[in-house]
């Protein structure tokens, strides 16, 4: 009654809805997989990769690491240094440079250069002009406007000033200008010794004479100074050497005579202008060891302002330049023609005043004969036709030997730049030609330097010895006294017994007039005029080089002088009208200077 009954759940309510799965085409035919999946590739590679990279890393840094501690050690080592060291380059003065007696030919002294920067003025250029020409006394405003168009900027206006001079235009106070301090190479003989000394650039280095050819000698001698710096640059206070800049004060001595020097080119220059000569140039050499006691050329520079000269004159043609020596070589031939024994002193030779050779006619300068004449006369006549007999008597390979042995073909060696050897044509021309030995006999058809010349004539002077001619005595402290000296070589080419006879032949030629002659002194001497050879060959009409060579004194010789004087103009233009008078006066001023005393 009553009782209600619950609704009877339906057995198919309790069981498990069945999940219908939508049937495809596609999922009909796919098999079904079992197991797990298989891994990918890729995780694995890139590990590979990794340790590849690392590895390649490792071994890299290990090969750079052998290359720097172990093959490049040293090399690096060395940089390290360099870095860490500091090369301290001081000023140090070249030596400075006396002559025989002392006297300052070339010195360092502190000097002051003006320099104007244009673009920097801020007054107008004529003002800044105006105010340094009243210092400046060679230097005028106008000249000053145009050496500021010439650039912007470091433009050099006066070298050489003095403290006072740099001073005053310190105080002008103008914007633009500036006064460097340096020290400079001076010479305080200027001219007078420009062909010995040379000079030095603006970077102090020798560029002529002693002082570029003894420019080691000339450097004072000082070790390089290396010092150690911290890594911000400053240089350690403790590593400084004692006497940093502590050098020795020796001088370099040379062998010319200052005051022999001026007389000789005070002769030569009154020559050169009174026959309006090309040029001209004096050796005086003491034979007995080839020391040059005089050398001068002129025209000449002035060292110290070297940049306005002529280019041709920066050189000493004395070295540089070869000539054909004339009849000044006469006394060399008889010498060699005595050495071989084919002729005496009193041997005679018939001139006639002509003789053809190879077709070729060789006549006497004066045009005319002089019979028959011994030694001493040929030499008086300066005959050519006479020297051409006396060397035929030699050989031709004889002659040629005896030419060689003098060295002409070689330098001197003497302590100069730019020297050259002479010309002596080759053995197989000398052989065939015979117009060779002619030539020759008389001091043509070969070249040579007047220094060459002159080292030969020296030869006849001191018993036979080819001495070197030289100009460096060498190094003496503030006493004088010598503390290094360099050795020259020599060799023997004539016999004493022979060179005192040509000696004393060439004192005929003195005797017999010349304008050389000095009283109570013997001396020889032999003129020279010789054609001058063009550069094609032959020789240049009207162009001839006078010279005259000298000995003396003939009862001891000493001394050799020679003169050149080239290219005079006029008539009566010859070795003995224009070089034996400069002879004569040279020779005067050395008797008296070294007190010779009277031969007779």
């Amino acid at each position: 009654m009553g009782n209600s009954r619950s609704p009877k759940r339906s057995s198919r309510s309790s069981k498990k809805p069945v999940s219908r799965k939508r049937i495809t085409k596609n999922s009909v035919n796919t098999p079904r997989r079992r197991g797990k999946a298989k891994p990918s590739p890729l995780p694995k590679f890139r590990l590979l990769l990794v340790w590849a990279v690392l590895v390649t890393g490792m071994l890299g840094l290990a090969w750079k690491a052998y290359q720097l501690q172990i093959v490049q050690a040293e090399e690096l080592k060395r940089k390290a240094n360099l870095q860490q060291t500091v090369n301290i380059s001081p000023y140090i003065p070249r030596r400075p440079i006396i002559d025989s007696e002392g006297n300052i030919l070339a010195t360092d002294r502190l000097q002051y250069i003006l320099y104007v920067h244009p673009i920097q003025f801020k007054r107008p250029q004529a003002e800044v002009a105006a105010k340094l020409s009243t210092i400046l006394e060679n230097k005028t405003p106008q000249e000053l406007m145009e050496r500021f168009q010439e650039r912007k900027t470091g433009i050099p206006i006066a070298r050489g000033l003095s403290e006072g001079v740099a001073k005053q235009i310190e105080r002008l106070g103008l914007d633009g200008i500036d006064v460097d301090r340096t020290y400079q190479r001076f010479y305080p003989q200027e001219k007078m010794m420009a062909d010995v000394i040379g000079f030095v650039d603006h970077e102090r280095k020798g560029q002529a004479g002693v002082e570029l050819s003894q420019e080691k000698l000339l450097q004072r001698d000082l070790e390089s100074l290396f010092v150690r710096r911290t890594a911000l640059g400053a240089i350690l206070p403790n590593s400084l050497p004692h006497n940093l800049l502590k050098s020795n004060d020796w001088r370099v001595q040379l062998t010319v005579d200052m005051r022999l020097q001026r007389a000789v080119r005070t002769a030569l220059q009154q020559q050169i202008q009174k026959f309006n000569a090309k040029r001209g140039a004096v050796i005086v050499m003491d034979a007995t060891d080839g020391s040059i006691l005089s050398l001068v050329c002129e025209p000449t520079f002035d060292p110290n302002e070297f940049y306005e000269s002529r280019m041709d004159l920066l050189k000493n043609w004395t070295v540089s330049d070869l000539y054909e020596p004339g009849s000044t070589f006469k006394p060399i031939n008889v010498a060699l023609a005595l050495e071989a024994g084919v002729i005496q002193r009193n041997t005679v030779f018939h001139d006639s005043g002509l003789v053809t050779v190879d077709g070729w006619p060789i006549r006497n300068a004066t045009l005319r004969g002089n019979g028959s004449i011994n030694i001493a006369e040929i030499l008086q006549t300066s005959s050519n036709v006479a020297m051409v007999h006396m060397m035929r008597r030699l050989k031709k390979e004889d002659y040629y030997r005896r030419l060689q042995a003098l060295d002409i073909d070689k330098k001197t060696g003497i302590d100069l730049p730019g020297e050259v050897r002479g010309r002596l044509k080759s053995e197989k021309i000398f052989m065939e030609r015979s117009i060779e030995v002619a030539t020759s006999s008389f001091g043509q058809g070969f070249a040579l330097t007047p220094m060459k010349l002159v080292q030969l004539q020296g030869a006849l002077a001191n018993g036979g010895k080819l001495v070197t001619p030289h100009l460096v005595k060498g190094l003496v402290d503030v006493e004088g006294t010598l503390h290094w000296q360099p050795k020259y070589p020599s060799k023997q080419i004539f016999s004493p017994e022979v060179s005192q006879t040509v000696v004393e032949l060439m004192q005929t030629v003195v005797d017999e007039g010349s304008a050389a002659k000095t009283e109570n002194y013997r001396i020889g001497g032999k003129t020279g005029t010789a054609q001058k050879a063009g550069p094609r060959g032959g020789y240049l009409p009207n162009a001839k080089i006078t010279s005259f060579v000298s000995i003396l004194p003939v009862e001891s010789p000493k001394y050799v002088v020679l003169v050149l004087v080239d290219e005079p103009q006029g008539a009566n233009t010859y070795g003995s009208t224009v070089a034996a008078p400069v002879a004569k006066f040279v020779i005067d001023a050395l008797i008296s200077l070294k007190g010779l005393p009277p031969s007779r």
